[in-house]
């Protein structure tokens, strides 16, 4: 067996979760919000994951893994939906309590427009590669919907900064995942751009992923103080 997968995973989980009992965040009481948008998010990615690797768009090294599956994929790959979110969550907890000034305020509408406006380019050129189609047009259904749909919880420029802090363990976790690598692309369904063995359409991957672990966190959160 190779633990590496696993371990990175628990490297993921660990500051986190040991910080999680800080005075000033109380991050563990917020668990009865975190534990339900982690799972009902991490439920559309791991049916995404299982179409993924039945198309063959990624695949995991053998060499990397401990060989243990559950619902046709490795174990570690399912640990992940539950370790990422929980830190990149944390991390957006973090910066709301101790830096609760934020100059994005002003700027969020614009940014997500442009994000909206790329997803929507790169879905002109890229339609073709399954791996930048679903990625782009699932961060554009879920990006519209909170910016336009969604009227009550308005959280985008506090997102917008835990995004841009998260893609430094972002560089670290997936830059090793990329680069050993644990997971193996199918270069016929990206673009081909990578910042170092970065694939460009992860940085999305970890947009759609975050923003709609912290929307449905909002939205817990928003019904309670209801």
């Amino acid at each position: 067996m190779n633990y590496t997968y696993l371990l990175i995973n628990l490297a993921v989980l660990f500051f986190p979760l040991v910080l999680s009992f800080d005075k000033k965040v109380h991050f563990f009481s917020k668990w009865k919000f975190v534990l339900p948008a982690i799972l009902l998010t991490g439920a559309v990615f791991l049916a995404w994951d299982l179409l993924f690797v039945k198309l063959d768009i990624w695949s995991f090294n053998p060499k990397y893994i401990t060989g243990i599956n559950l619902l046709g994929l490795p174990i570690e790959e399912i640990l992940f939906f539950l370790t990422v979110p929980y830190a990149c969550i944390f991390i957006y907890e973090c910066l709301n309590a101790y830096f609760p000034a934020n100059g994005l305020e002003k700027y969020s509408l614009a940014i997500s427009n442009l994000v909206l406006g790329l997803c929507v380019a790169i879905l002109f050129f890229g339609y073709s590669k399954w791996y930048t189609l679903i990625n782009f047009g699932f961060l554009f259904i879920v990006l519209a919907y909170v910016e336009y749909v969604n009227k009550k919880i308005r959280f985008m420029y506090r997102f917008y900064r835990a995004y841009l802090v998260s893609l430094i363990p972002f560089y670290i976790v997936n830059g090793f995942l990329t680069s050993i690598p644990v997971v193996l692309y199918n270069s016929k369904e990206i673009l081909g751009m990578r910042v170092g063995t970065i694939p460009f359409e992860d940085h999305f991957y970890l947009m759609a992923l975050l923003l709609m672990n912290v929307y449905l966190y909002q939205f817990f959160k928003s019904r309670v103080a209801r």
